[in-house]
């Protein structure tokens, strides 16, 4: 069929929709519905669509096209749920499980007939994780599931006066239901409400008599202090007192004031570093990348045997298999968290294992450098060339490993340099709701992070240049089937460690891994006889330099409206350029 996808934006569940309906033979297009009805109308007019899908909406549909052509709307949230904050109460609410409805567009919101759904465990992790994996899944079964009914011709969908589904309103979530009462609420009411407001819209909060928005909450274990003080800074998170205990803030996100440009979120200790001290702190300014006057406390890389407190980069080691995860907000990895992770690769490297694990946490692996970072800072073209590069190193680091098995393990999304970061290792594991972007087009640039080497080693060049050029999501089945990925894991995004934990051990027992090794180091030494990495690295820099220090590349426009969160539609492809 001709599906058109309307969505606000193209997100982790447009992408997946969009790259899954492609996979079954559809001629998918999209077309934001940010950019206005008139937009919409237009692309229904043009592309005279079998059907209309809005995986992703923030506004109504238009009434003449739901009224002329069937419109299935994706809610997260079960049959019979109604309102704009469905599964921001879910998760406040500490519900343990909840739902996904695929039900048609009609005038009273979310009362449509219901062509499909699904439930979903609530995992204790933040909003834009559990919409990335466990609503994600969901939603795609239930949508999938609707199009072969609609295509059918024969389904009737049930509609929400039927007497088995209980109807329930539940209005917007505003900012003082949101609001953390710090010397009241325990760490678990904090975090439910830290987790529900992530990614969007934050909980707002006052520090240091500046209104921010707080995003992300994980719980410490051992620091302690009066209730709402702020106690320490840990790579770039700031860790904060609660009634019962305390909790790491990753991120934070000023208050926008009248004329200002849009703020966006940023690591919190450097949004802390622009505040004046609290009272009674005296001679300690702050630095660019946190505030001086709180206590950085690392994690050991390795936690001991009862410790849960948070770090983003961790390493554990069984028996023969090393793994190292990671985990940054939003799988951006900025200049620190590029040298952090090179450090902990080289420590892994020093540990006796046979192979080495990256990755294997839910949610993304990662989506190349910090485009957040590089736009708050005060040299944006001087940021992107040392975030490259530290993400160059970091690869290259991997390419270079040749006395063990590298395997990258993607339990969620990857884009950009994130993917050229996976195809360094020697297996790609990808969990099978995954999506991939191994491009750069979008953001004007011609990439980095060793692509012209590794991209068409693994697909070939004319699939490399295709790829890169089409700057199209790719599912993680499509992504096997070119070669990108080497083994699919089938599971729950909160089962996919454990799974990749059992894989591992499977390999690490195989007795061809010495061979393998072996042959891969030999092939290493091959390559690099014919064209040394470093020429492949210098090629490649010399694009992006030319970019990032020319003032009127588009990288900087595209770079500013991303992080802003401006529609440009640079994001998505059209709804002509889309449909294939």
């Amino acid at each position: 069929m001709d599906i058109l996808l309307v969505a606000s934006a193209f997100n982790s569940l447009s992408q997946r929709l969009y790259a899954e309906l492609s996979d079954l033979g559809h001629q998918v297009g999209i077309v934001l519905a940010s950019h206005g009805p008139d937009a919409v109308r237009t692309a229904v007019r043009k592309g005279r669509p079998d059907l209309v899908v809005a995986p992703m909406l923030k506004t109504a549909l238009p009434e003449d096209v739901w009224r002329e052509h069937t419109c299935l709307i994706v809610r997260p949230g079960p049959p019979g749920d109604r309102g704009p904050s469905s599964l921001d109460r879910a998760i406040t609410d500490g519900v343990r499980d909840w739902g996904v409805t695929v039900l048609q567009a009609e005038a009273a919101m979310d009362a449509g007939d219901v062509w499909a759904d699904g439930s979903f465990p609530v995992a204790p992790v933040g909003k834009g994780d559990l919409y990335r994996g466990e609503v994600s899944d969901a939603a795609t079964a239930a949508v999938l599931l609707a199009v072969r009914r609609f295509a059918d011709g024969s389904f009737k969908p049930k509609p929400q006066s039927d007497p088995a589904i209980d109807v329930v309103w539940r209005d917007v979530v505003r900012q003082e239901q949101r609001r953390i009462d710090w010397g009241n609420d325990g760490t678990a009411t904090v975090l439910r409400k830290l987790r529900a407001a992530d990614s969007q819209p934050g909980v707002l909060d006052e520090l240091c008599g500046r209104e921010v928005f707080l995003h992300g909450g994980h719980p410490e274990d051992q620091l302690r202090g009066d209730p709402g003080e702020l106690l320490a800074t840990r790579s770039g998170a700031v860790c904060r007192a609660t009634r019962d205990g305390a909790v790491w803030i990753p991120e934070l996100r000023p208050r926008r004031s009248s004329g200002d440009p849009a703020p966006f979120r940023r690591p919190a200790a450097s949004v802390l570093a622009g505040f004046p001290a609290p009272p009674g702190v005296r001679g300690m300014p702050g630095s660019s990348d946190r505030p001086l006057w709180l206590p950085e406390i690392a994690a050991p890389l390795t936690l001991p045997p009862g410790r849960t407190t948070w770090a983003d980069i961790r390493y554990r080691q069984h028996g023969g298999i090393g793994f190292l995860t990671f985990s940054f907000p939003g799988g951006a990895m900025s200049t620190n968290h590029c040298r952090r992770m090179l450090a902990a690769y080289r420590y892994a490297l020093t540990r006796p294992t046979s192979v080495l694990v990256l990755g294997g946490a839910r949610d993304y692996f990662s989506n190349g450098i910090h485009l957040n970072v590089i736009e708050a800072s005060s040299d944006p073209a001087g940021e992107s060339w040392s975030n490259l590069n530290a993400m160059n190193d970091l690869v290259e680091a991997v390419l270079r490993t040749t006395d063990r098995l590298v395997v990258a393990a993607l339990g969620g999304n990857a884009a950009g340099g994130g993917v050229m970061l996976a195809l360094a290792a020697d297996e790609v594991w990808c969990r099978t709701g995954a999506v991939l972007n191994a491009h750069y087009r979008r953001m004007g640039l011609y990439g980095s992070e060793y692509w012209t080497y590794s991209l068409p080693r693994r697909v070939g060049a004319e699939t490399a240049d295709r790829l890169t050029t089409e700057a199209l999501p790719l599912s993680a089945a499509t992504a096997q089937r070119i070669g990108l990925v080497d083994r699919l894991v089938p599971v729950p995004a909160q089962r996919f460690a454990a799974e990749v934990e059992r894989l591992a051990a499977e390999v690490a027992e195989d007795p061809q891994l010495t061979r393998r090794i072996t042959a891969k180091a030999t092939a290493r030494h091959a390559d690099e006889l014919q064209r040394p990495l470093a020429e492949y690295r210098r090629d490649e820099l010399s694009r992006m330099r030319a970019v990032f220090f020319d003032a009127r590349s588009p990288y900087h426009a595209l770079r500013s409206a991303f992080v802003r969160k401006v529609p440009d539609g640079s994001a998505a492809p059209s709804a002509t350029e889309g449909t294939r």
